[in-house]
């Protein structure tokens, strides 16, 4: 049977989103979710494959610019939206689609492409690295204890509305300082400040509707905020309500401008210690943080809060020289690539990067091979926050020159962990 690959046209919306909704279980979501990402949707990005009138296949992406070490925002296609219906599996159609998003994106003069996966056995074979976890959590807030900062009381809290359009844009000039500061954070374009405050009644689970705290100073100037639900649940002794929280952000908690703690970490702890402190709930959940996130290191007890970790972003370098460019490195490094592959042919070769904390370059050479791998172990490490030696202790990197690989690993490593704050 012959199929049909082509660009989604805004009336064939309703029938390609549903083609999605069905590769996804087949539950319809909420108008309001649909609503939004329709607005967001850019169907000159959108792909279909159609067998005669019939959807079958379905890719998206989206226009980002993503935070990478060094705090410049580089631009990155966001890959959404990827189904393949299930009675047309095993025929090529997520390959062809993959194959011309990639050749759009470098078209674009996009030098990455990034998504999450909901199966992440996928996308290896087309270059995607994981390059980026996230840690979640379950808090027994009953017995678990917080050990707070210095100043930590002087930080005041207060409820906000957020259907007041001034507590949405302090929330999102707060988000806006801190998306520099770590690898991964997306500088949200128009209409995506949206995202992270849908909140259809119909996914909530039992949950309230969503809530926002503002952390302040002495001055009123907003510190941070944090998102949450309560969800009420009622056991044989008594209330054992959960804390569900969406979102916490402050600017930057990890570097004090002065002796004892910084105001960003005040703010940071007093919001998690309101959240522990909510009435009737002896349970916080937390849905996704940074593997490096400090509230680890205010518990009391850190196996009572049940961290584990996940793959969240993974990442795909489609144009090598530009991508390795863009970032810039922990320590001086001089080392020549030898990178497969095979579904970007155009990237495979010899590449000498040389840089430092201020900036590199990369480009074509034809000197001897010094470390070998493929692209997606460079998307894995790109962010900084998985170890080439690591890839290499699997078996997914070789170094070809002695010393070479300790120095590729240290120079690409980030003071923090790389982090996604929200899925798309």
């Amino acid at each position: 049977m012959t199929t049909e690959l082509r660009t989604l046209s805004p009336a064939e919306w309703d029938g390609w989103y549903g083609t999605l909704e069905r590769a996804f279980g087949g539950l319809a979501e909420s108008a309001e979710e649909r609503a939004l990402w329709r607005d967001l949707a850019e169907f000159d990005r959108s792909l279909g494959v159609w067998d005669g009138e019939a959807c079958v296949g379905t890719a998206g992406a989206c226009s980002f610019r993503m935070s990478v070490p060094g705090g410049a925002l580089v631009p990155a296609a966001g890959v959404t939206m990827v189904s393949v219906a299930a009675t047309h599996r095993r025929r090529g159609v997520l390959t062809r689609m993959m194959r011309r998003q990639l050749d759009d994106v470098r078209e674009r003069g996009e030098a990455l492409a990034v998504l999450t996966a909901s199966e992440p056995a996928i996308y290896g074979r087309f270059g995607y690295g994981v390059g980026a976890f996230e840690t979640r959590a379950e808090i027994d807030t009953a017995r678990v204890h917080l050990a707070v900062p210095d100043g930590t009381d002087g930080v005041r809290l207060r409820y906000a509305p957020l259907d007041d359009e001034t507590v949405r844009q302090t929330c999102e000039e707060i988000y806006a300082r801190a998306v520099p500061g770590r690898p991964g954070m997306l500088a949200r374009q128009p209409g995506w400040e949206r995202v992270p405050l849908l909140d259809p009644e119909m996914d909530r689970g039992g949950a309230s509707a969503l809530q926002c705290v503002l952390a302040e100073d002495a001055d009123g100037t907003v510190l941070g905020f944090v998102r949450f639900r309560v969800q009420p649940q009622w056991g044989p002794a008594g209330a054992e309500g959960v804390v569900v929280l969406e979102d916490l952000e402050v600017a930057d908690p990890r570097v004090p401008r002065s002796p004892g703690a910084s105001k960003d970490a005040q703010a940071y702890a007093a919001l998690l210690r309101f959240l522990f402190g909510i009435d009737l709930t002896s349970a916080l959940r937390v849905r996704s943080r940074p593997v490096d996130d400090a509230w680890q290191h205010l518990v009391s007890d850190v196996r009572r809060c049940a961290p584990r970790q996940r793959d969240w972003l993974h990442v795909r370098l489609v144009d090598v020289g530009a991508a390795l460019e863009a970032r810039t490195y922990r320590t001086p490094v001089d080392v020549v690539f030898e990178v497969q592959d095979a579904f970007c042919p155009w990237n495979e070769g010899r590449w000498r990067l040389v840089g430092d904390a201020k900036g590199a370059v990369c480009s074509r050479t034809a000197d001897p091979a010094e470390v070998a791998l493929s692209v997606r172990e460079l998307g894995a490490a790109y962010l900084g926050g998985v170890p080439l030696v690591s890839l290499a202790a699997a078996g997914r990197v070789r170094e070809l020159r002695e010393g070479a690989l300790a120095e590729a690993t240290v120079a690409f490593g980030s003071d923090v962990a790389p982090w996604l704050p929200h899925g798309f």
